[in-house]
């Protein structure tokens, strides 16, 4: 009896096994475990001459990169419209998932940038995307110390980075994708990371070329583009409500700022009091009073200050304003798509009184229609030699030189692409690839 139920149990373990393996071996394919064989034609994958199928285990994880998880919200703010300019009003979308910089670009990641497209790029090209130091400059101020040591003095090296006008930020993004995907292929073994002799580290325009061609998308090894987030994103990761969330889907309230509640102070524990962010207090009060400095900076501070949002991202308030993609026009959340809204050109506005053609040599000129729908798509294929339009961009989140209503997502103001301040940075994003949310 006892053979026979030992026999019996075998039995059953072995049918479990097969069952297992069957499973295992029919069920639905995925993007992570395609099968062996085309469920389309049959054919078997990766042998010799056939469709190549690369292992995929996810998007790789990107430098300095948070998860921001998509969903519904409501852009524009509740905050009073104390200059009546009407062009934040509210408006629900939803945002789909992407990743953001865990902080603003600092300046040894800036530094690091001329360093390579100065061995890289011509004369042209390296000067062109030097951040302006002169923004410090004031005629009845002295901000001299700045001008000279901010960008370049090591002890300013995780500060903000300051002077990047619009279209350098999107430069640097470009060279940025380059530079991470040759590390990632090389760490896959696709190639040497420094490509032949390391000449060409990085591709100066973030384009291929140099002594690499394309690194396939298709080998699931790289990462899409680094760029600049769009204002929804941007709006949308600074509100962090991912923090207000009570039961299935119901948020307990909206948020003024970043962090819960209605003031600029930590309301617990031994840091209460403190302010959260870094900006201007009032009229000729940057940070308090000596022997017991409130916000503790008079300029931008150190891009790990204050603590993260819920999302873990830091300073998406004060500090330094953020550039976005958007063209600035006052109506936008109004007339863009409920889903991923983003503005990229004069669509249902004319240029005139927003955006100024680009001049050359010191002359203006009207641009024909086919340049200017070429403009349109200035995000993806940006040539900063050579610039179709001079447009308005959005930026966003409030600085060390502001009052506290600029801290609120929902406010936006707006430059000129090639404009340059101290008070205006940037950070990255990047889309959440291979994801239905």
């Amino acid at each position: 009896m006892k053979k026979f139920v030992n026999a019996y149990s075998s039995s059953l373990a072995m049918l479990a096994l097969v069952v297992f393996m069957s499973s295992c071996r029919y069920g639905n394919p995925t993007s992570t475990t395609p099968g062996a064989y085309s469920t389309a034609t049959g054919l078997e994958f990766n042998e010799e001459g056939g469709f190549e199928v690369n292992d995929f285990w996810g998007q790789p994880e990107g430098p300095n990169l948070i998860f921001i998880e998509g969903g519904r919200t409501v852009l524009g703010t509740f905050e009073e419209d104390v200059l009546n300019t009407n062009d934040h009003v509210e408006r629900a979308v939803t945002v789909a998932s992407f990743y953001m910089d865990e902080t603003e670009v600092a300046n040894i990641h800036w530094l690091e940038y001329e360093y390579y497209i100065k061995q890289d790029s011509d004369e042209y090209y390296w000067k062109n995307n030097l951040p302006d130091t002169t923004v410090w400059a004031k005629d009845l101020a002295y901000n001299d110390p700045y001008v000279d040591h901010y960008y370049r003095y090591p002890g300013f090296r995780f500060f903000p980075v300051v002077g990047v006008n619009w279209r350098q930020a999107v430069n640097y993004s470009k060279w940025r994708t380059r530079v991470v995907n040759i590390k990632l292929a090389g760490d896959a073994g696709m190639y040497d990371e420094y490509g032949s002799g390391g000449d060409d580290f990085a591709g100066a325009e973030g384009e291929g070329g140099g002594s690499f061609a394309r690194i396939p998308l298709e080998s699931g090894v790289v990462l899409p583009n680094y760029r600049l987030p769009s204002e929804a994103e941007w709006e949308y990761a600074a509100q962090a409500l991912i923090g207000t969330q009570w039961l299935d889907e119901n948020q307990t309230h909206r948020r003024l700022y970043p962090w819960d509640g209605h003031s600029l102070r930590n309301p617990y524990g031994k840091s209460m009091g403190y302010f959260l962010a870094n900006f201007k207090r009032g009229k000729g009060d940057y940070a308090g009073i000596a022997g017991k400095l409130n916000d503790g900076a008079m300029i931008p501070t150190y891009v790990y200050d204050y603590p993260p949002n819920d999302f873990g991202l830091y300073n998406m308030a004060g500090n330094v304003n953020e550039w976005v993609q958007d063209v600035y026009r006052p109506m936008s959340f109004r007339d863009m798509e409920d889903m991923n809204p983003v503005r990229r050109d004069g669509t249902l506005d004319p240029e005139t009184g927003y955006d100024g053609s680009y001049n050359f040599i010191g002359n203006e000129r009207e641009y024909s229609e086919e340049e200017w729908t070429k403009a349109s798509g200035l995000q993806n294929s940006y040539d900063s030699d050579n610039p179709p339009m001079k447009r308005l961009r959005v930026y966003k989140g409030g600085s060390w030189a502001d009052v506290a209503y600029w801290l609120s997502p929902g406010t936006r103001r707006y430059l000129f692409e090639d404009s340059a301040t101290s008070t205006v940075g940037f950070r990255c994003a990047m889309i959440r690839a291979g994801t239905n949310y």
